[in-house]
């Protein structure tokens, strides 16, 4: 696992949040995850718990792209906006169920997107993200 067990979901639909939490849990159990269906409120919590943090825990965010309100570009322009603390410790991960090759090729292009997954989020993905981060932070 990583040096942090933080998950943050931000999907409109909340049986896919309830999903991706529980595949969360089943495949690390002391994670720490929060999950929400107002993108706005996801963004707020990310500004506010990680504004005056340091360290090098990592906290993995999987986001929605098509949601009322603010939409993933949306949320990634304002992402951009945030402190460096924040952007470095808060690691970006599509989680769509739209195969849109545009949506592929915009996610590639944002230097904060780390993924693009397809939905439903499984195991397999979310044990690739954890070892593919671990990997880049020299941790076994």
């Amino acid at each position: 696992m990583t040096n942090s067990n933080d998950f943050v979901i931000i999907d409109d639909d909340a049986i896919n949040n309830t999903l991706c939490r529980k595949i969360i849990e089943k495949t690390f159990p002391n994670a720490e995850i929060a999950d929400f269906t107002d993108p706005q409120e996801g963004f707020d919590h990310i500004a506010r718990k990680y504004a005056n943090t340091t360290g090098d825990e990592k906290t993995i965010l999987l986001l929605d792209i098509s949601m009322p309100v603010m939409n993933a570009w949306e949320f990634l322009e304002g992402f951009e906006q945030l402190g460096g603390n924040i952007k470095d410790r808060v690691k970006v991960h599509i989680l769509s169920s739209s195969v849109n090759k545009q949506d592929m090729l915009r996610a590639q292009a944002n230097k904060y997107v780390e993924y693009y997954l397809i939905k439903p989020l499984t195991k397999e993905s979310i044990r690739l993200i954890v070892h593919v981060l671990n990997k880049r932070l020299g941790v076994a």
